[in-house]
């Protein structure tokens, strides 16, 4: 098995716990470790065969726009399970940081890590 990656994915958001972060939109930044199998297209040389990265990174951005999270862990859930369910990835690690959550850090974040098998009730990934 392979990893497709996106690293430094930064995006902004309504993302926080206070009044004014439910304001204004800050940025968050996304790393993604995707596993999977790259022996087709490295034999064809077609994206077709691939796990094309734009059109994830697209998918992430179009998803994270419209959120409208509280915890950064309740946004790297929900794009961990935005990510394996349109690309039928079988096991994902996703990062998000979050720069500016405090003023003497550079950021702060969570990494998770998630597989297709293991599906909760609730039909999320753990």
């Amino acid at each position: 098995m392979s990893i497709v990656f996106i690293k430094a994915l930064k995006l902004k958001t309504i993302i926080g716990i206070y009044a004014w972060e439910r304001r204004v939109k800050q940025a968050v930044i996304f790393d993604l470790e995707m596993y999977w199998d790259i022996q087709k297209a490295s034999e064809t040389d077609n994206i077709q065969d691939t796990l094309d990265y734009k059109k994830v990174a697209q998918t992430i951005e179009e998803y994270v726009d419209h959120s409208h999270f509280q915890l950064i862990e309740a946004l790297a859930e929900a794009v961990a399970n935005l990510v394996m369910d349109t690309f039928k990835i079988e096991k994902i690690k996703v990062t998000v940081t979050k720069p500016a959550a405090l003023s003497n850090a550079e950021s702060v974040g969570v990494i998770i890590e998630r597989a297709a098998k293991a599906k909760n009730q609730d039909g999320k990934y753990q």
